[in-house]
């Protein structure tokens, strides 16, 4: 074990080692398992993604003994990229056929998909987008969340954001034009005009700036662009690389609120900077992550401040 907390503990090592010894004694109690892994990309990138079929066995054969660390009513989370054909403006399907297999191998539902727009990322691919100027920008990644059963644990009361002002007003004069629209949807002003406390949050979720995110509180966060961060600070004063790949921290603050409650468990298989863990351990649950490589394992450190404070 490379560090723990009061709430959590990060081992070294590949998750397919922690399946057959560390994590054993997890089986069925896992709330949630939240993970960006290595995306299914074409080509081969510094930490460590396989690729192309390679990639889609692997992620596959890992679902049956992920599956069985949860609880009855516990879930899936994971981040999977866009991945495009090597030298063709074309794109790929190997996250689709990631996702199948995965769903597949673990005997799991799909629960819903979400779609995390991040405008600040850069172009890409940049061949076609910045030379040949024949593809628009890639700029999201989708989120698939997954169950072994119909019903996981879930409440979106947890995730409610600030109404908007036309919404404010609507409630403040409790008038509308209630009645049947021509979808066939039925408005009723008993249910429109009710306050629930916030707006029931979309599965396509775009972070347009800093400023707003501070206000929209469970609003999933994409921009990675901090540099002064603690982590970013703990990573330049010890003279470690941060992980180049970093969980934007809205992502798991969101589905853990989503799907769980304090005192639940969390596990992040591929654990890279850690933020699940930290998001975890602020928002009251228990957490465990793995990462195989040790000078990202060392960064992480610089998620809890005192953790850090002892380097």
């Amino acid at each position: 074990m490379a560090y723990k907390t009061d709430l959590g503990r990060l081992w070294v090592g590949k998750i397919e080692e922690a399946l057959s010894a560390n994590l054993r004694a997890y089986r069925g109690k896992v709330d949630l398992i939240l993970t960006s892994p290595p995306f299914p990309l074409n080509r081969k990138k510094k930490y460590g993604n396989l690729t192309g079929d390679e990639y889609v066995k692997w992620l596959a054969g890992l679902a049956p003994a992920l599956t069985e660390l949860l609880t009855p009513t516990g879930s899936i989370v994971v981040e999977l990229g866009n991945a495009w054909e090597p030298g063709r403006p074309v794109m790929s399907l190997l996250s689709l056929k990631a996702l199948m297999e995965f769903l597949e191998g673990g005997e799991l539902n799909l629960c819903q998909e979400f779609v995390c727009h991040n405008p600040a990322r850069l172009p890409s691919p940049a061949q076609w987008v910045n030379i040949e100027r024949i593809r628009v920008k890639d700029s999201y990644t989708h989120v698939w969340w997954m169950a072994p059963t119909d019903f996981p644990k879930a409440n979106n009361r947890r995730v409610l954001t600030k109404y908007s002002s036309a919404m404010k007003e609507l409630l403040d004069r409790q008038s509308y034009n209630s009645g049947k629209r021509p979808s066939g949807f039925d408005i009723s002003k008993e249910s429109f005009l009710k306050n629930n406390g916030g707006a029931i949050p979309p599965n396509v979720i775009e972070a347009e700036d800093e400023a707003a995110l501070e206000d929209l509180e469970s609003t999933l966060v994409f921009a990675n662009t901090a540099s002064n961060d603690p982590y970013s600070v703990y990573c330049r004063e010890h003279g470690l690389t941060p992980h180049p790949a970093r969980m934007p921290v809205g992502l798991p603050r969101f589905f853990i609120k989503l799907l769980t409650e304090p005192g639940d468990l969390v596990l992040d298989p591929f654990g890279g900077s850690n933020m699940t863990g930290a998001v975890a351990e602020e928002l009251g649950r228990k957490w465990l992550a793995v990462e195989p490589q040790q000078d990202y394992v060392e960064a992480s450190r610089g998620r809890f401040p005192h953790l850090a404070a002892k380097k």
